[in-house]
């Protein structure tokens, strides 16, 4: 039993993604809080992120001990017990809340307890059962960014809910090449992800369409006015790359190298985004 072994519970990776976001949608939102207060909001956010993959970790230790990928995880491998897993995934999340209502407001703390409940409740079992995980596993993975958006403007607004979306359409190409990268992983591992109940060719065909959606959709923070020309540009030569990127998947049979260069893509594609969000920014 490690601090390291505690900390790779928590996904380190993921939680830093994540909090890109939801400075991303504080930087945007209309106002501004105290540096304080917004160191505050991440961290809160860092710790409802941490609570969610780690008890997703509890709850999916045997499954994860079938996988290559995930086998010498904490869990699995035996270096911690479930109980001091379990404990320590409560913890981050009963401090997280209070911790964003505290230094946000209620809807932020709402925001935040939806999505851990989300996460671990009815994401993590339907991945045994149902493709359609996908889905609802994208809803709390795209709430940070709304997270940091009502922490300031204390309410839904349509700015707010488009970058809801952007990340949401955004999850579901890269985990869709996630899941063809590692099917036979996934199939042994009894998880239903689309690639192994539909196969690799209609999983390509929903990844180029979400793509094309999540294109358009990055767009509309001009018009609604929070974002400026030159975030447009970066925005299509972004998408286009993408769009393209999943396009060739169409044609190629070498379906685990082209699953692989469009899940790294993806998340150099987010990162991109959001930096040109916040340079680009209407203030």
């Amino acid at each position: 039993m490690s601090v390291r072994d505690f900390a790779a519970l928590a996904k380190p990776r993921v939680t830093s993604l994540v909090l890109v976001t939801t400075a991303g949608g504080m930087w945007l939102s209309p106002g501004a809080l105290p540096v304080w207060r917004a160191g505050l909001v991440l961290l809160g956010t860092a710790l409802a992120v941490a609570s969610a993959n780690t008890l997703n970790c509890w709850l999916e230790r045997d499954v994860d001990a079938r996988m290559a990928r995930t086998r010498n995880r904490p869990l699995p491998a035996g270096r911690l017990s479930p109980r001091a897993a379990l404990v320590f995934g409560l913890v981050l999340g009963l401090l997280s809340v209070p911790l964003l209502a505290a230094s946000a407001n209620g809807l932020t703390a709402l925001l935040g307890a939806g999505a851990i409940v989300s996460y671990v409740g009815i994401y993590t079992p339907m991945k045994l059962r149902s493709p359609k995980a996908l889905l609802v596993g994208a809803v709390p993975g795209a709430l940070p960014p709304l997270l940091g958006w009502t922490a300031v403007s204390g309410r839904l607004d349509p700015a707010g809910l488009v970058l809801f979306a952007i990340v949401f359409l955004w999850q579901l190409p890269h985990f869709i090449a996630i899941a063809i990268a590692r099917k036979e992983e996934y199939a042994a591992a009894g998880i239903r992800v689309g690639p192994v109940v539909r196969g690799d060719r209609l999983s390509k065909i929903h990844a180029t369409l979400w793509t094309a959606a999540l294109v358009p959709v990055t767009m509309l923070l001009v018009p609604l006015g929070v974002a400026g020309t030159g975030y447009l540009v970066v925005a299509a030569i972004l998408g286009a790359t993408f769009l393209a990127w999943t396009i060739a998947g169409l044609r190629t049979p070498r379906h685990r190298a082209w699953a692989t260069g469009l899940f790294r893509f993806s998340l150099a594609y987010l990162t991109l985004l959001f930096v040109a969000l916040g340079v680009f920014a209407v203030r």
